[in-house]
């Protein structure tokens, strides 16, 4: 199962003929040409993917689509690599800037120039992070965020009225909903660990300026460091944290520390709905956006927002007819079939709306928050992958207090300098 997450499907009666309308033949002569898909997803992304494939081909005769599950990274990147590649395949937004800036992602815009193919329906955000300097290298299906979710029946047991809306609420709420035996062991956390990098822009803070360069020591993210490192981990202990969180079941499954009650509180995304039904379908649960610091409701609604994508390789044997499918893949109907079954968030925005969301459990707090202004992604530069694993290192020591907030950021500001070079 790949964690990134899908969406849904409704402007489909209308959607069908766009979708429909960009399955041409394959070739000029009529005969029929074959692509081949590896894709990333398994499980039952595999099972909804598989069958837009099917309905693609079942679409047209000009092109067969050959779809194979085939979840492995570096298998991927090396076929990217070599002479004759396959046609199209999906990865994370994150990767564009890396690929792109090597040369074996294909630019899709003079494509969608040939035809006129318009982007206005995507979510611009989405859209923004498939593409570098200037051009568009991948077409989001599939967006996620990550929002804050909580136990309604221990917020009720420690008399807790609703979700928490400032970053003083949520210090509250965690002091409460904490629990600790007579040695001072944690028997139950107020809220499980964070996504530093997200929880770093309810604070406004940012991981790049705008040309680029990164920021790691940027106040905001230190502040949202320090609302971790102050608030819980002094309070309670590096070493318990690590010794309470060491027990945490399997995230997909019913012992994930959220479903058992062991945690109260968890910054977790959009496919949580569907997990729930699965693993957890007693649980009583809620979900907010991510408060917000004291006096600056300007910043309300900030989250960070990663995609699901798809792209077409440098050395794909036939773009012209990986774009048609791709087209096909990111229309209305097809992204709403195949997001809908993995109740992802959806690319595009006239999907926001759709009733066939209406059975997931508080999904509309995730399609909400794709209309915050505050929504924010991590920059796809060809250092992402390197930023991202030295700040991933320097929030374990800081979480374990070996670095303050400020020496941690500033070792990786200084690795950041050789970015690059």
């Amino acid at each position: 199962m790949r964690t990134a997450r899908l969406t849904p499907l409704w402007a489909v009666i209308a959607a069908g003929s766009i979708a429909l309308g960009g399955c041409s033949s394959g070739t000029s002569s009529g005969a029929t040409v074959t692509i081949n898909f590896p894709y990333l997803w398994g499980g039952p992304e595999a099972q909804a993917l598989e069958k837009v494939v099917s309905d693609f081909n079942a679409s047209q005769s000009g092109i067969v689509v050959k779809g194979v599950s085939s979840p492995d990274f570096q298998k991927q990147l090396a076929e990217m690599s070599g002479a004759n590649g396959f046609d199209v395949s999906d990865n994370f937004g994150s990767t564009v800037g890396s690929w792109a800036s090597k040369g074996i992602l294909e630019p899709l815009d003079s494509y969608m120039q040939a035809e006129n193919y318009g982007t206005g329906d995507f979510v611009p955000t989405a859209l923004q992070s498939n593409q570098y300097q200037g051009k568009t290298y991948a077409m989001p299906i599939a967006v996620h965020t990550l929002l804050l979710m909580y136990n309604k029946k221990l917020f009720s047991d420690a008399g807790i009225a609703a979700g928490p809306t400032t970053m003083s609420d949520l210090q509250a709420d965690i002091t409460k909903l904490t629990k600790v035996d007579s040695s001072g062991n944690i028997t139950q956390f107020g809220m499980r660990s964070p996504d530093y990098t997200t929880l770093a822009y309810a604070f406004g803070g940012k991981w790049y300026d705008d040309s680029g360069k990164p920021t790691p020591d940027d106040s905001g993210n230190l502040a949202a460091l320090h609302f971790w490192v102050d608030n819980v981990v002094k309070k309670y202990g590096a070493d318990k944290i690590k010794k309470f969180e060491s027990g945490y079941g399997e995230y997909a499954s019913a012992q994930n520390p959220f479903y058992t009650g062991k945690v109260a509180m968890t910054l977790d995304g959009e496919w949580q709905p569907v997990f729930i039904k699965e693993y957890a379908p007693t649980l009583d649960w809620g979900v907010v956006a991510i408060p917000y610091p004291d006096a600056q409701s300007n910043l309300a609604g900030a989250t960070q927002l990663t995609s699901s994508m798809f792209f077409i390789p440098k050395n794909a044997p036939h773009k012209q007819q990986a774009w048609t499918f791709l087209k096909y893949l990111v229309s209305p109907a097809a992204m709403t079939q195949f997001t809908r079954a993995l109740g992802n968030l959806p690319a595009r925005t006239s999907i926001l709306g759709s009733p066939l969301y209406n059975d997931l459990p508080q999904f509309s707090v995730w399609l909400n928050s794709l209309k915050s202004p505050n929504l924010r992604i991590f920059a796809s530069e060809p250092s992402t992958a390197q930023y991202q694993k030295d700040l991933t290192d320097e929030f374990q020591r800081i979480a374990n207090l070996q670095d303050t907030p400020e020496a941690g950021m500033a070792k990786v500001k200084a690795k950041a300098a050789s970015y690059g070079s």
